[in-house]
């Protein structure tokens, strides 16, 4: 009864807000609403979390990156899955036929790539319908969500993303540039290198209801209300994003113009008759950012031949993390040529961001 009251009192803080015209006088009461209404989305998580048990998932990662196929039920992720992959998931024209993770391999131009089957969504998946919760947390792992829609139901694009919105998922955004640090006197504190539109005191009124009381907070961009509630609980995932229409096999031109006119960046595909597949397969390497490292052993040529394969902005450590547990424990150096070195056989250390095609 209790988690029902939370519920209720989450869907009231979301009714006051919608009724609420946004303006200056008005933002400092939106602010401490959204505020309240994060803490308790958080409250029904923790509890969901310290239950345990249950009908959780747990999928071991694999592969040089983990993509997780994301769509209401019956839009066709498990044929897409079975065609891309060497899974076999079970097909059904009918709701929840998928109901565990199913894990397939995707291998292409080198790269090895994980692609994750999951239970459909549904509306109120962030709070535990369809089995919602347990897939959410599958979500948060991946390094790529691909929303798969029936092309005739395209106004599930927007169900989707609110449900991972409020399950604490941002999709193809980065963190905010905020630091906030505690301090145990001296109350709020705001610097910005910017003019922002918060004030110090709406900052100070929202971090109050996380009882924070005494902070430093230094703010390098014009942020919104919830990205600085974000900032605050330092416990969103960030995950980049690609759209996928299934069953154009089954549209007419008509409705594809349609839709191709409200949704020109997505891949247009029919996965029950393998169109536009391979296509589909450079669109989810590309997304994904691999670059190509080859290594090159103290005293030895530099293997030009089978490249690492890694993802975009990966550093020295991460290439040692990859290839030994012990590589960086012993860590002393590395060298590197290539257009991320200031010059040929630089030495650096181990958070060395490393560029395409670099000579480690």
């Amino acid at each position: 009864m209790k988690q029902m009251s939370i519920e209720d009192d989450i869907r009231d803080i979301e009714d006051e807000i919608r009724k609420t015209s946004y303006n200056k006088a008005t933002s400092h009461h939106i602010g401490k609403l959204k505020a309240k209404m994060s803490k308790l989305r958080d409250e029904i998580e923790k509890r969901a979390s310290s239950k345990g048990g249950g009908e959780g998932y747990s999928v071991k990662k694999s592969g040089d990156a983990t993509v997780v196929l994301v769509g209401f039920p019956s839009v066709g992720k498990s044929t897409l899955l079975n065609k891309l992959t060497d899974a076999n998931s079970e097909v059904g024209a009918y709701e929840f036929t998928t109901l565990d993770i199913i894990p397939g391999a995707l291998e292409h131009n080198g790269a090895k790539m994980q692609i994750l089957d999951v239970p459909g969504l549904v509306k109120g998946a962030s709070v535990g319908r369809g089995r919602g919760k347990s897939v959410i947390s599958v979500i948060r792992t991946a390094d790529l969500v691909l929303f798969l829609l029936d092309v005739f139901q395209t106004h599930h694009f927007d169900v989707l993303k609110k449900e991972l919105y409020d399950a604490g998922i941002r999709i193809d955004t980065r963190p905010p540039d905020v630091t906030i640090k505690r301090s145990d006197r001296g109350g709020v504190i705001v610097s910005r290198t910017l003019p922002t539109d918060m004030d110090d005191a709406l900052i100070t009124a929202m971090l109050g209801e996380y009882k924070i009381r005494n902070a430093h907070v230094l703010i390098r961009q014009n942020i919104s209300i919830d990205e600085f509630i974000d900032a605050i609980l330092q416990n969103r995932k960030y995950i980049d994003s690609m759209t996928v229409m299934n069953k154009i096999d089954l549209a007419n031109a008509d409705t594809l113009a349609d839709v191709k006119a409200k949704f020109p960046d997505s891949l247009y595909i029919s996965a029950h008759s393998d169109t536009n597949l391979d296509e589909l397969k450079d669109y989810i390497y590309h997304k994904l950012g691999f670059i190509h490292i080859f290594l090159k052993p103290r005293g030895e040529e530099a293997d030009m031949e089978e490249p690492m394969i890694v993802r975009v902005n990966s550093t020295v450590g991460d290439i040692c993390d990859d290839l030994h547990r012990d590589f960086r424990r012993k860590f002393r150096y590395a060298q590197v040529w290539g257009e991320s070195a200031k010059h040929a056989g630089q030495r650096v250390g181990l958070k060395h961001t490393l560029l395409n095609e670099d000579i480690l």
